[in-house]
């Protein structure tokens, strides 16, 4: 059947309402009620003639034919978003927004930067980072890499590369010459980061259960632990995509004990309901091609 133009706008709201699976976030997207997206929800099915949502106690859930009509809804919507986009200006066309941690980006995303602009010299890079997760609404980010369990609710994820834990100090660090084992390190300045994974898990991976951690000089940010690290203050412990820059420069060492792979890996991440613009769409392919040809892990000592 075609469509009348009548339908268009419940046609908008069924797309929102099968993307949340919730009439009342939908409604909360859309600036409506709940009563009148069901009502939107209602005339489509009625002029289709199928149903497209069950309907139950919890909430709802798509049928069959609501989930065939959702994925064409949502490409459709995203090919308009794209066509929209393409009639602004050339330069937002070209502008790519990314957020991202500001310990990945200071020391593994800029230094490759150049060689993604050389062959994209018309995209302009905006780089927002912090720890707060970025919203993907009007305004926010094309795109985000994520250090994470790799599923985001709304998002799609795409692996760019695990991550890996072991210690590391200045050369000049005093007594690091007598450091043969991982138990020696309980004798030296400790320094961390605020992440779920950290020192009493290494110190496990390492074998020395029920060891009293000495208290430990914290900082916020991962980049802010290599430079205390780097400067003497203590032994660091090392995610191994923050570390590489000190480690190849020569101003951090590797100390003994073992590499511990971490729960967590990269990702970038998108809304799942759209096509990635296209300075969007080739950045995230090189950003895979970096990942594959970045250093793997020390092993195991």
């Amino acid at each position: 059947m075609n469509l009348r133009s009548a339908l268009l706008p419940s046609l908008g709201v069924f797309a929102a309402a099968a993307r949340h699976q919730n009439f009342a976030h939908a409604a909360d997207e859309l600036h409506l009620t709940a009563s009148a997206v069901s009502h939107h929800v209602r005339k489509l099915e009625a002029s289709l003639g199928v149903a497209l949502f069950q309907r139950h106690a919890r909430g709802v859930t798509l049928t069959g034919e609501g989930r065939l009509l959702a994925d064409a809804a949502s490409a459709a919507v995203s090919e308009l978003e794209a066509v929209a986009q393409s009639l602004g200006r050339s330069d937002d066309r070209q502008r790519l927004r990314i957020n991202t941690l500001h310990s990945l980006a200071h020391c593994w995303l800029l230094p490759r930067l150049p060689g993604f602009l050389s062959v994209h010299p018309d995209i302009r890079i905006s780089l927002d980072t912090g720890t707060a997760l970025a919203r993907f609404d009007d305004g926010g980010p094309d795109l985000a890499i994520r250090h994470g369990p790799g599923h985001w609710p709304g998002l799609r994820a795409r692996h760019l590369m695990d991550d890996a834990l072991f210690p590391v100090a200045a050369p000049s660090l005093p007594g690091i010459d007598v450091i043969t084992a991982p138990g020696d390190l309980l004798a030296f300045p400790l320094l961390s980061d605020l992440a779920l994974q950290g020192w009493p898990d290494w110190f496990r991976a390492a074998g020395l259960h029920g060891q009293r951690l000495p208290d430990m000089h914290m900082f916020n940010d991962s980049t802010d632990v290599m430079r205390a690290a780097s400067v003497g203050l203590g032994i660091g412990l090392a995610r191994q995509h923050i570390a590489a820059p000190w480690l190849q420069r020569g101003e951090l060492l590797r100390l003994p004990g073992p590499v511990l792979k971490t729960r967590f890996a990269y990702y970038a991440v998108h809304p799942a309901h759209r096509r990635p613009r296209a300075p969007a769409a080739a950045f995230i392919e090189w950003l895979r091609e970096e990942a594959r040809n970045t250093m793997p892990a020390p092993e195991t000592a």
